[in-house]
């Protein structure tokens, strides 16, 4: 799918596992929730839907649902326009029951009567949408939550089969900012540059998820995407660049440059300004870890950025959790008591911007071992 000229994920085509990998999911998913004291969990089409069953279905007018309930077989609902398209996925080889229905069946009954009459807690993943949702609750009298915050453990943790692919995602994402100084030169458009990392990204992806090529004033705008204005020897760019595998995993990282790779032609204040945000990257790289809070994390870069007196300028959250969505949880974001656990997987990407003259950010994806972090980007930090 092609959004403002950049080329985004078409889940049809994305790679599954096994489907050995996809039953395990779905006992673990079945543990969690019985141990969250929840009595079934809805499953809409999405990555959720992909993650536990390795189905790239999507729903419409037309209901599909996985329906995890605490105990027993999991039970699958889908449209019987769709059956055949479900049959090319694992879906036939897990451990699940499969309903197929037709226009004029009661499914919502149907599915109201897997979830059970007598639940008291039901959680649904956000990509349920209003139709579907309202229409269960009208037939099942519990209480409703969002499966992605109470079911937090499921979605967040990564299985060591996910962690391999953000890690060749991180690995493929380097290599193309590896050559991204031979494309920052004066004369040449951001636009320009925008185009070559598109081109860069799908050779080692098979999507572009987004491209960011922020020149000075440009770069203090965190989500500016690209634009013609002229780039000029030493001017600070600001590059986040991303894209997608085969498999749905997803790649991000950001890098700060100059333009012609003289670092003394760029603005004192920012080379002064970069040296507190290099450093306060590398403290939340050292003191990120299983047993830390999502807003401990935030604050072990906030904290120097403040009181360096950039603290104004630093406007956004820390980080943002990566799998098969680019943004999901965990989110380090200040406010949040969220408890980070081994093999989670988030960005830490502090930045500081200083509107109308510049900015900067590093970015990198990490994942969360028994004692620490492993940073899954290996590219330099520093500025070139």
């Amino acid at each position: 799918m092609n959004i403002n000229g950049v080329i985004m994920a078409d889940m049809s085509s994305l790679t599954v596992f096994s489907p050995e990998v996809y039953d395990q999911r779905l006992r673990r998913a079945q543990e969690i929730t019985r141990s969250a004291g929840i009595d079934a969990v809805v499953v809409a089409t999405g990555e959720d839907f992909f993650y536990l069953t390795g189905s790239t279905l999507s729903s419409h007018e037309r209901l599909t649902a996985l329906i995890i309930p605490a105990e027993g077989k999991p039970q699958l609902f889908a449209p019987g326009t769709d059956i055949l398209d479900l049959n090319l996925s694992p879906v036939p080889n897990l451990d699940v029951e499969v309903h197929g229905w037709n226009d004029g069946d009661d499914i919502y009954g149907q599915v109201a009567k897997a979830i059970g009459q007598d639940a008291a807690t039901v959680a649904a993943t956000a990509a349920l949408t209003a139709d579907h949702l309202f229409q269960l609750q009208g037939l099942v009298d519990a209480q409703w939550v969002l499966a992605n915050t109470a079911l937090a453990e499921l979605f967040s943790s990564k299985d060591e089969a996910e962690i391999e692919e953000l890690r060749k995602a991180a690995q493929a994402i380097d290599r193309v900012h590896a050559k991204v100084p031979d494309l920052l030169q004066p004369g040449r458009t951001e636009r320009e540059v925008a185009e070559d990392l598109t081109a860069m990204i799908l050779d080692e992806h098979v999507s572009v998820d987004f491209v960011i090529v922020g020149s000075m004033e440009n770069g203090a705008n965190p989500h500016h995407s690209f634009s013609d204005r002229v780039i000029n020897a030493g001017d600070p760019v600001v590059v986040d660049i991303g894209g997608t595998l085969e498999t749905g995993y997803h790649s991000d990282c950001t890098r700060t440059y100059v333009a012609g790779g003289d670092i003394s032609q760029a603005p004192e204040d920012f080379l002064k300004a970069y040296e507190v945000l290099q450093a306060a990257q590398k403290a939340s790289l050292e003191f990120s870890k299983p047993g830390r809070t999502a807003q401990e994390i935030d604050a072990s870069s906030r904290t120097p950025i403040t009181e360096a007196g950039y603290g104004a300028y630093f406007t956004h959250r820390l980080g943002h959790g990566i799998g098969l969505s680019g943004h999901e949880e965990p989110f380090i974001i200040a406010g949040s008591d969220l408890v980070i656990r081994e093999s989670m997987a988030f960005s830490i990407e502090p930045g500081i911007y200083m509107p109308g003259k510049w900015g900067m950010r590093i970015e990198d994806i990490v994942t969360t071992t028994a004692d620490g972090i492993e940073s899954l980007n290996q590219g330099p930090r520093g500025l070139r």
